[in-house]
């Protein structure tokens, strides 16, 4: 069968991840096998870093494992700013090698995923709070950004994984309002500190393939609120 060009662009946000021990624990859910795609990954906030040592980078080498080439899209926060997360270019130096490709760094060379097409899924993961808000109001000044509006100007999935303290907040409203956007798509979410952050609310990273595999086939995974 030949095979199909899935390119994956994962925004990485701060305070993300099951890397940082926060999402709430759930029984697995049964995966399919995930195509053999060509996946771009983009990262878009400073805990991007948890990634070096975190649980999604488990998640990144089974998609290779399974066939997947993935491309790395990076943020200029990324690329500019150190955070108690880690060191900024040692963290692109190990997505670069991790990946076997260069990252895109910057807007210009994200554009063209739009006019080329050459996408067929995009994920930002994890997706802070400025990054949604932007996304909801058409705003593209981050390559991360710019892919995602490239992207769906060719009526593909894009899929969201928020990672953010303002969920229940300031940008409950963004969410809702992309919720109701068709071609997107999020990977299930819960509060991760009910008690000390309410208003906060994290993807369960553990879901991103499931929740990839049901967007190829414009399926919203349920449950999405956990």
């Amino acid at each position: 069968m030949k095979k199909q060009i899935l390119f994956i662009c994962c925004a990485v946000i701060a305070y993300c991840l099951s890397a940082c021990n926060t999402a709430p624990q759930q029984a697995p859910l049964k995966e399919k096998n995930l195509p053999k795609h060509v996946i771009l990954i983009g990262f878009d906030g400073l805990s991007a870093h948890c990634l070096n040592n975190g649980a999604d980078m488990p998640t990144f080498r089974k998609m290779m494992a399974e066939g997947a080439s993935i491309y790395p899209i990076i943020s200029t926060n990324v690329q500019t700013t150190d955070s108690r997360f880690g060191d900024t270019t040692e963290f692109i130096s190990h997505i670069s090698d991790l990946t076997d490709n260069p990252p895109i760094l910057k807007l210009e060379d994200a554009e063209p995923i739009g006019p080329q097409g050459y996408l067929d899924i995009l994920l930002i993961a994890p997706c802070t709070g400025n990054t949604l808000a932007k996304l909801a109001n058409g705003i593209t000044d981050t390559p991360v950004l710019m892919a995602a509006k490239a992207h769906l100007r060719n009526s593909k999935p894009l899929v969201i994984s928020i990672s953010t303290n303002d969920a229940l907040g300031i940008n409950f409203k963004n969410i809702g309002q992309l919720f109701n956007i068709k071609n997107i798509y999020f990977v299930p979410f819960g509060q991760d500190n009910a008690i000390k952050k309410p208003n906060s609310m994290i993807a369960r990273t553990d879901q991103i393939v499931r929740t990839l595999e049901e967007a190829l086939e414009g399926k919203q995974i349920q449950p999405v609120i956990l």
